[in-house]
């Protein structure tokens, strides 16, 4: 069954190890304004400093909670919410979710059970995606399915290249709850990208036959969500998608150090279904065309 996310941005500062040093270095420089980015890069806002501490918001931070998120060396990021300061971290179910900072001034990744859901060696979060829909290929004002929206970069970036409407899956609450915090996937609100929140293997079954231009596959590991690289699910893939359309899928480096060829596996059942499926080692994933 079909369900529509509504995605709200939530708008609220957030703060983390590097913001909070710019604030105790201007303190000690004897400065009494500071102008800090509490969006992680977008944008910067002026806040007042006192012996007291730093007012962001009309909410006044005391040193000592600045100092601890100064000191806190595990990337977390905070949030500044209803008068209180927290981790933007929380359990649900079996699951640790986490929004964490890859470097300053940049998109954030999602942490899920200390699972990155996206590449962050040699790589921002911002550019894995950008490659990504780079490969896709896709022309103005098409229209593109975005499989695990996750915080929903693939989804937003397609539409800034020029596509026509998103269609984007997720299946996880808590993933889309703390895209909502995240200043980088505030683009989400667009009229143009629909986020149906439910399992992409059954909401697939639901589309017509040769609906959209493009497809971004963009699947956690397949120990976590084994029946997304299914023979069953890629001809799901295969019939949604129009002819001459391109599917970009992320496959990373799975059991890559114990020898198994997981990659040549998924292309052969990519082309199994009728896909013309190489390996672009730039995304680490395959681009798959159907003739």
């Amino acid at each position: 069954m079909r369900v529509w996310f509504s995605y709200r941005y939530r708008r609220m500062p957030l703060l983390h190890s590097q913001n909070a040093r710019e604030l105790i270095e201007a303190w000690k420089d004897g400065k009494r304004t500071a102008e800090i980015s509490f969006d992680l890069g977008l944008s910067k806002k002026q806040v007042e400093l006192s012996k007291d501490g730093v007012l962001i918001n009309e909410f006044l931070i005391d040193w000592g909670t600045i100092n601890t998120i100064n000191y806190d060396l595990n990337d977390n990021i905070y949030v500044l919410e209803g008068g209180d300061i927290k981790k933007l971290s929380w359990y649900s179910s079996k699951y640790f979710y986490k929004l964490k900072l890859v470097k300053p001034d940049t998109a954030p990744t999602l942490e899920i059970s200390g699972i990155h859901m996206h590449r962050i060696k040699g790589i921002t979060p911002w550019e894995d995606s950008t490659l990504k829909v780079k490969y896709l290929s896709i022309a103005i004002n098409a229209k593109v399915l975005d499989i695990c929206t996750g915080l929903g970069y693939t989804a937003i970036l397609s539409l800034k290249r020029g596509v026509g409407q998103v269609i984007s899956l997720e299946k996880d609450a808590n993933v889309l709850r703390m895209a909502e915090y995240n200043p980088w996937s505030q683009w989400l609100e667009d009229k143009n990208i629909n986020i149906l929140l439910g399992d992409a293997f059954e909401i697939l079954k639901e589309f017509d036959n040769s609906i959209f231009d493009g497809i971004v596959h963009d699947p956690p590991r397949f120990s976590l969500a084994g029946n997304l690289y299914s023979l069953n699910f890629y001809h799901e893939l295969y019939r949604v998608l129009k002819p001459g359309g391109n599917l970009v899928h992320y496959v990373g480096l799975p059991r890559f150090r114990r020898g198994v060829d997981f990659i040549s596996g998924v292309i052969k059942r990519l082309r199994k279904v009728g896909f013309k499926a190489y390996y672009i080692r730039e995304i680490q994933g395959i681009k798959a065309i159907k003739p």
